[in-house]
């Protein structure tokens, strides 16, 4: 078939990822807390200045002041069906004399946007370091969906780091055929990250390398693959095709394959990636969402908005460009990001 292989033994010295006691576990979720907040540092301060804004003169919730926070909801990209779900039952709390002063308005919010975010969880979501160890599935494929530009090379390999840093061995699957330097890229990133990829040359078949990737990580005893995929959506119906024939071959070679579908936004893009999820959820059963260039907009509001929207967990956001800069979504820790000063 003319398969070409770029296979890489990884380092034996992998970073352990420690899960911590009490007061670590408390230090990592303040630390969690800080990263999240710096990554939405520009929405928070619009929230915040506009909520002082509101308060100035110690002016009372009514009417009046819901309607001009409907703009500032609208402006951090949340959505207009969001928004005015929100808005509403903030008008009958109001009515019910719940909300007495700001504080309590803002805790409302908190309360609200929580709640639609958990809406989304699954028993089994999101993809964490301890399902992973719980699983005795091996390899576990994850597929890795999105059009290019959203950042997907580069979150594969965030996330090869991040799951070498916890004990796994990984490897990477370069089954984005159609895009010449896809390849390229995915093994500079494999380098980089100290793991294994295999990969074809350019126009070949993508479910052909994702069955030779998964031979190879059987033969290795692999904890985990993750296949890269093209991102091309010119065509629905060749997109649907490709990904649905992907998913026939990797539940014929490991059973329950694949694990996970993640599918890759940019929130740079806001409202925009919505329309293009959805052709992505019509092709093929997305398990997750993972969510790139938080820290790049003042709009990161655009996270309630998928989670109503779409109906689909979070299970990562990017906030940086370093390895380490993939961060496991916490709703408790992205909402007090956003309206705590």
């Amino acid at each position: 078939m003319g398969f070409w292989r770029k296979e890489r033994e990884e380092s034996t010295s992998l970073l352990s990822g420690a899960t911590g006691t009490s007061p670590e576990g408390s230090e990592q979720e303040s630390g969690l807390l800080q990263r999240f907040k710096r990554a939405v540092a520009r929405t928070r301060q619009n929230l915040i200045e506009r909520f002082q804004d509101l308060a100035s003169g110690k002016r009372a919730i009514d009417p009046a002041l819901l309607e001009e926070l409907e703009e500032t909801l609208l402006a951090t990209d949340m959505g207009p069906r969001t928004v005015m779900e929100l808005l509403e039952k903030a008008r009958g709390a109001l009515d019910r004399e719940a909300l007495r002063d700001m504080e309590a308005l803002k805790g409302f919010l908190q309360s609200e946007l929580l709640a639609i975010l958990r809406s989304t969880l699954r028993s089994e979501s999101p993809l964490t370091e301890e399902r992973l160890r719980r699983s005795d599935v091996r390899p576990y494929v994850i597929l890795v969906v999105g059009v290019n530009g959203t950042g997907k090379t580069t979150t594969i390999g965030k996330l090869a780091y991040r799951l070498k840093r916890q004990g796994f061995s990984v490897l990477l699957c370069g089954a984005d055929t159609f895009r010449a330097a896809a390849a390229d890229q995915l093994e500079i990133w494999a380098e980089r990250v100290g793991v294994p990829m295999i990969g074809q040359q350019p126009g070949a078949d993508p479910a052909a390398v994702l069955f030779d990737a998964l031979r190879s990580a059987k033969a290795r005893h692999t904890d985990v693959v993750i296949a890269d995929t093209a991102g091309r959506l010119h065509t629905k119906i060749n997109l649907m095709q490709e990904l649905q024939k992907m998913c026939r071959v990797a539940a014929r070679e490991v059973a329950g394959a694949p694990h996970e579908v993640l599918l890759v936004l940019d929130a740079v893009t806001g409202q925009n990636g919505l329309e293009q999820a959805r052709r992505f959820l019509e092709a093929v059963r997305v398990t997750g969402l993972i969510l790139t260039k938080l820290d790049g907009t003042a709009k990161g509001g655009i996270v309630i908005a998928i989670a109503k929207e779409l109906g689909v967990p979070i299970h990562y956001v990017g906030v940086g460009e370093a390895l380490e800069d993939l961060l496991e979504f916490s709703p408790e820790a992205y909402v007090r990001s956003l309206l705590e000063g």
